[in-house]
């Protein structure tokens, strides 16, 4: 076989070139640095991952109901929430709409005979403590409505198609106020429209304690001034509701609902005497006798019951100082 010509040893020249140039960077080297590059955004995507999970972990605190201010209270009730009940902006839970211990009411009128002058009632709304309606009824009328008095009343012709005879609202609202509070301003006008009568111990008229427990300084004031000044709002601006009114009566009794209560005495229904019976024994007391009449004493009275004799009665007159009379 032929010697293979032996490689030359490199040079000292070529050692020295490969010292200045740059070492040439390996496979495994780029390898490495893509490597820590990858480690390096894959540890910052699951920084950001873990920061957004732990946020969206974190519990909020519930959102809490707004709480009355002092200044909003009155007398424990807040303002807001009973402005809104007279707005009719409220809602009402299943217990909340039931009738409960009391109720509020209001009637409207309209103008029946000559020239209108006479009112007749035409419709009566109930409301109980919270302001949810128990009863809002139009009365059918029994004689010719000359005036409708919208401008007060709010009622139209067209109310009157859907209205109710008169005797089934009135037996209706006996029912409703059957062993309950009833509330209303200048009360007695009401009932004497419906041609009722509710216990005095069980009525509270706003007009009467406003003016008894100097709340306004007149003692038939309207409803409108004492839920402005109460409340600090407008009703009856244009158009009245019997609604709205109904709802104000009982606003403005819950804020002074505390001070009026005690000073109203609860008075019980009347005894009825017992009669005596037959087979009961007299009661005895103390010395023997009747109540209220002492033993001691005994009292006759003797009444004479003859007519006199009215016959011949010249004969009993005697001589005057002129003579006798002789016939």
């Amino acid at each position: 076989m032929a010697d293979r010509p032996l490689k030359k040893p490199p040079s000292s020249n070529w050692l020295a070139l490969q010292k200045t140039l740059p070492k040439a960077s390996s496979s495994k080297d780029k390898d490495d640095k893509h490597a820590k590059k990858r480690r390096k955004l894959d540890n910052g995507r699951s920084e950001r991952s873990a920061s957004v999970n732990s946020f969206a972990a974190l519990e909020l605190p519930e959102a809490e109901e707004p709480v009355a201010s002092t200044s909003d209270l009155k007398n424990g009730e807040s303002l807001s929430s009973l402005r809104k009940m007279v707005a009719g902006e409220l809602a009402y839970t299943d217990a909340q709409k039931l009738p409960g211990k009391y109720l509020a009411i209001d009637c409207e009128m309209v103008g029946v005979g000559i020239e209108g002058a006479e009112s007749s009632l035409a419709r009566v709304t109930l409301v109980n403590f919270y302001g949810a309606v128990q009863m809002d009824e139009f009365v059918r009328q029994r004689e010719r409505v000359v005036d409708y008095r919208t401008r007060y009343s709010g009622i139209r012709e067209s109310d009157m198609f859907k209205a109710k005879p008169f005797e089934q609202v009135q037996k209706r609202v006996a029912e409703l106020l059957e062993d309950r509070i009833l509330v209303g301003h200048a009360v007695h006008n009401d009932l004497k429209v419906l041609l009722l009568s509710h216990p005095r111990h069980q009525t509270r008229d706003t007009q009467y304690y406003a003016g008894k427990f100097k709340v306004t300084k007149s003692r038939f004031v309207a409803l409108r001034n004492i839920v402005q000044q109460e409340l600090g709002i407008a009703i009856q601006d244009g158009e009245h509701s019997s609604l709205t009114d109904a709802r104000a009566t009982m606003a403005v009794y819950r804020v002074h609902r505390k001070e009026w209560e005690k000073g109203t005495k609860q008075q019980a229904p009347s005894k009825k005497r017992k009669k005596p019976d037959a087979n009961d024994e007299p009661e005895e007391f103390p010395g023997g006798g009747r109540k209220g009449v002492s033993s001691g004493l005994s009292t006759v009275v003797k009444r004479d019951t003859r007519e006199p004799d009215k016959k011949s009665w010249w004969k009993e007159l005697g001589a005057g100082p002129k003579g006798s009379v002789r016939l």
